[in-house]
Order: C-alpha cells, then structure tokens, then sequence
C-alpha cells in the first residue's frame, strides 16, 4: 500500500502507512479524497477506469473502477489464480474503447518470492507466463486502433531480497523494475541493448529515477494538472517530445508545483525574494539552499524572448531533485525533544524494574550475574536497528557461552566416573550449531545456503524421513494425552487416524504447492486425496483437531465446575 500510494500520488509515505498496510479492514487510509493522476484520468470528460488483481487498489480508491475483480495478497501459497483473475479479463478489456486507464496487478511473482525466494523454481515459468502477456497487450497496442494513442507502464512497487522478502534497504528490495512501452516511442527512442552487459555488482541499470517521479512524467504524457502531494520530478527523457519552449514549461510546472509544498514545509523564508548566489551551497540551512536555487531558476525562464532552454532545463530540475530529497526527508523528522522524554521515561521504567528484581538479578552467583549480563547487552542491543535486525545472532551467542560455561563448570566440579553429563552439554553444543545453520533468518545473510531451503529439498527422501519421524512422535505424545477418559487402544486409534489424515494433507498440499520436493516420491499422495480438494482437506483436518481437543478438554472442565457447585452446595 505505500509503494502504490507513492506511484499514484508522488508522495511520500509515512510510517504510518506502514502499518495500516496491515489492517485488512482499514479505511480511514484511503486516497479517494486525495488528488492522483487516478482521479485526474476519471475527471475527463468520460473518464472510466478498471482494475484487475490486487484489492489494495479497491481498498484505496473506492467507488473508482467501473468493472473491477480484485484478490486478497495475503494467500502467498497461491501463485496461480491469483494472476488468473487477471489475465482471464485482459482480452476483452483490450476489446473494449470505454475506458481509458487498465490497472493490472499482478501477485504471483511477490508471493514466489515470500514462499520459496528468488531462485525458486517457480520463478523463470511465472516470469515468462509475464513476458507474454506484455507481449499480448503490446501487440494489442500496435493493432487496434482505438489503443494506438494507450501508453503500457510495467513497474514493481517493490523488488525483493535474496530471501524474497522486502520492505528493508538491500539494493535488490529498493529497485524495482519500470519500463514505458508505446510504438509512439519509437520517435524519441532507439532503444537500448537488451540484455545490458553483466555488471561489476549485482544489478545494472539503464537510467533511475524515484518512484514518485512516476506520477508527474504521467500527467505531462496524458495532458492533466500534477496531483497537488506530488514530490516527483518529470522524467527527462521524454522532453523529446515537444519542442524547447513546451520542455521548459512542463518542467516549471512541476517545479512551482514542487514549490508550494517546500513553502509549507520552510515557512519562515520567502522564496519570491531570496538572493540569488553563484553557488548556492553556500547557504546555510537546507531551506535557504532550496531557496536560492529556485531564485537562480526563476531568474532564468523570467527574461521574455532570452531564455537560454539548457540552462533553464537544468536549473529548474536541479530546484525539483533537490527539494524532492529535502522535503522528503522530512517525511521522517521527528520531534526530539518528545522522543528524548520517551527515553527518560523508558529509562525509569527500567530502573525501576531492575531495582524490583535486584536481588535475584544480582546476585553473587555465576548465574545471576550471567543472567544480568544478559539483561544489558541485549537492552543495549535494542538501540540499533541492525542489530534488532540480526536479533538471533545475540541469542546464540548467549545460549553458546551459557552451555560453555556449564560444560567448564561442570568439568571442575567432583562428578561420578563414567558420568555422562560432559558429553549432553557437548551434544547440546553441536545440536545449537545444526540450529543456527538451518534457516538463515534476518537480513544480512537472508537467502544464504542453509539446511531448509538448500539440503533438504536436494534430499528430499531425508526431508520426508524427517517429516514422518516428527509426525510418528506427535502421535505418539497426542496417545497418551488426549482424550484421557476413553481407553488407551481407542485414544491410540483416534491419535493415530489425525495424524495420518494431517500428513496426507500436507503432501497433497505439497504436491500442489511445491511438486518438485515429491520427486520420486509421488506414491505418497493416493489419487483419491489428489482429486479432492484442499480446502475440504484442510477443513477436515482443522476440524477433527478441534473435535479431540473438545473431548480432552470438556470433561475436565466439567468436573472442575461441577466440584465448585458441590463445594457451594455443602457451605
């Protein structure tokens, strides 16, 4: 939601927007009131706009779209219908002349990623399923008449790191791919190499330019005002165009545009009467440097009949870049001296609480001033956001030291020959190692090779093996607990039919989700659990959880309430 807010609006979004993205039932987050190029589209006159795929667009503008089918993005384990609700209505749309802008968002690649990472095998089948529907649409372009005049932007809201997850700062997170495609772009463009050369690092780029630019380089394409928010710069490739006079005018629009909200944002100064300097970063405040540089800019397209184009061009995207980087820095400027009492408070609260436990926490024992030890670094751990990042790190390393401890401690205390406790803590050391490397978690080594994501799925009888000792031992425990009033061979039996029916829904699941962990193994699925569906599997198994726990839990609950009512009974 705030990627898609920026695209339309050329805003920045704020934290805010972060977490609302969240709350599937939220409205108060809506742009329906909000000035975007949506809503500029629609006030022409007979505007009409549809969307297909993600519901965040429905969620955000509602009442927008004349014909609309929209999908939850939370169901990641789909990564076929969802962009079959899509594409299953793109060849009448492109039949259709009655509206004039198509949103299309497609899920499946996002929900590749979340599920199994950017290498996953999924991955180059859904990316060329893409490719040729930009082909269809691109051909559709070039072939019906009434869309010869339609411009096809393909971009991400957001990439993904070599986990497939995003919303942090790695570079493959924060570059998203964006392409315009029309055959009218043929007049200013020859195109480019397609594929560029390797690069030196990870990723090449042709050219970059922020997300918001998006939207002002639309509404100078399409002929509409720039939405009021916008903090985007006009991309300058398309100045080819129109001609010299027509280039610096678009670019001043979107610089005074730019203008007013840097005048709301530094209100103490007067950008109408600022001096003008030769360098303008001899100013001595982000303020007084945006205002100089719009002094220089304006000084340059105010000379009837002299303006020098270059200049102008240059001077007035220098003003929109750098206001475009200050202001929207300020999107995350916070009132310190609130924040400083925050930490004040925070730290009373924790002296506080320290002194209410002070004499377990510190006491002269290893173990007390272990535990203390711990209590601070990991307080101390909580002030830099990489390190909460990497959080787990901090606990093997203390739960390493703490076994090692024990293990030396132990060494030097009188134990009975032959005692075996030495070798437990040395196992319990090797059993923490196989832990930490069998799920690389956090950021900095996220899509590294572990033993989940990269032995196991090369060993998939090892994975299965595994699989069934889990599910051999949850049965076994579920035996002796469940249903504790019946006999152990009838709690045994039920104990048993739940724990099969689970692991046949999980392989099913797994066939269906992720078949190449099955290879070789396919006689695990029989065909009649193959035929039926998912959910009534899913549904089947849920319920017959929730039907053992009913008849463990009740009885007890029963007697405890009925021995109350008999303990009333004799008072």
């Amino acid at each position: 939601m705030p990627r898609v807010k920026a695209i339309t609006t050329g805003s920045i979004p704020s934290f805010l927007d972060v977490i609302l993205n969240f709350a599937e039932s939220d409205t108060t987050s809506n742009l329906a009131n909000q000035d975007t190029w949506l809503a500029q589209l629609k006030d022409k006159q007979g505007g009409k706009l549809v969307m297909y795929g993600d519901d965040t667009w429905l969620k955000l503008f509602p009442d927008t779209f004349v014909r609309v089918d929209g999908t939850s993005s939370f169901f990641v384990s789909d990564f076929t219908e969802v962009d079959n609700n899509v594409t299953r209505n793109i060849p009448s749309e492109l039949k259709r002349s009655d509206w004039n802008g198509m949103i299309m968002h497609y899920l499946g690649l996002d929900h590749i990623g979340h599920k199994s990472g950017p290498r996953s095998p999924h991955m180059v089948p859904k990316q060329s399923e893409m490719d040729g529907i930009v082909k269809k649409i691109y051909r559709a372009i070039e072939t019906e008449e009434h869309l010869h005049s339609t411009l096809f932007v393909l971009c991400g809201d957001h990439g993904m790191n070599d986990a497939g997850n995003h919303g942090g700062s790695a570079e493959g997170e924060t570059s998203p791919a964006l392409v315009f495609m029309s055959p009218k772009l043929q007049t200013i463009s020859k195109g480019s190499e397609c594929p560029v050369a390797l690069p030196a690092s990870r990723f090449s780029y042709y050219t970059t330019v922020e997300q918001s630019d998006i939207t002002p380089t639309l509404a100078g394409l399409m002929g509409f005002p720039i939405p009021l928010n916008n903090l985007g710069v006009f991309i300058p490739d398309f100045l080819g165009f129109w001609d010299e006079d027509v280039r610096t005018g678009l670019l001043l629009q979107n610089a005074r545009q730019i203008l007013n909200i840097v005048r709301g944002t530094f209100p103490g100064l007067s950008f109408s009467q600022a001096e003008t300097l030769n360098e303008c970063t001899l100013a001595q405040s982000a303020g007084e440097t945006l205002s100089c540089l719009w002094s220089n800019a304006a000084s340059l397209v105010d000379v009837p009949g002299q303006i020098d184009t270059a200049a102008a061009l240059h001077a007035l995207t220098r003003f929109s870049k750098h206001a475009q980087d200050i202001v929207s820095s300020t999107a995350s400027s916070y009132n310190l001296s609130r924040l400083g009492l925050g930490i004040v408070l925070a730290a009373l609260a924790t002296v506080a609480g320290i002194a209410t436990v002070s004499t377990a926490l510190f006491e002269t024992q290893a173990t007390g001033l272990w535990a203390s030890f711990v209590f601070i670094a990991y307080g101390i751990m909580m002030f830099a956001s990489s390190y909460v990042e990497e959080e787990q790190h901090f606990w093997y390393w203390a739960s390493s030291s703490w076994l090692g401890w024990l293990l030396l401690k132990r060494r030097n205390a009188v134990t009975l020959p032959g005692s075996l406790e030495p070798y437990f803590a040395a196992s319990l050391l090797v059993v923490l190692r196989i832990v930490r490397v069998w799920n690389q978690t956090g950021q900095k080594h996220a899509g590294e090779p572990d033993i989940a994501r990269t032995v196991l799925p090369a060993h998939n009888i090892l994975l299965w093996l595994l699989v069934l000792l889990t599910y051999l031992d949850v049965i076994q425990r579920l035996s002796r607990r469940v249903v504790p009033w019946a006999s152990r061979h009838l709690a045994t039996a039920a104990s048993l039919t739940l724990g099969i029916a689970a692991l046949g829904f999980k392989a099913t699941f797994t066939k269906a989700d992720a078949p190449e962990l099955l290879e070789g193994l396919e006689y695990l699925v029989s065909r009649p659990m193959e035929e039926a569906s998912l959910v009534a599997q899913a549904r089947a198994v849920f319920s017959s959880i929730a039907i053992m726990v009913l008849l463990t839990s009740f009885p007890a609950v029963y007697q405890r309430i009925r021995g109350g009512r008999t303990a009333k009974g004799k008072d």
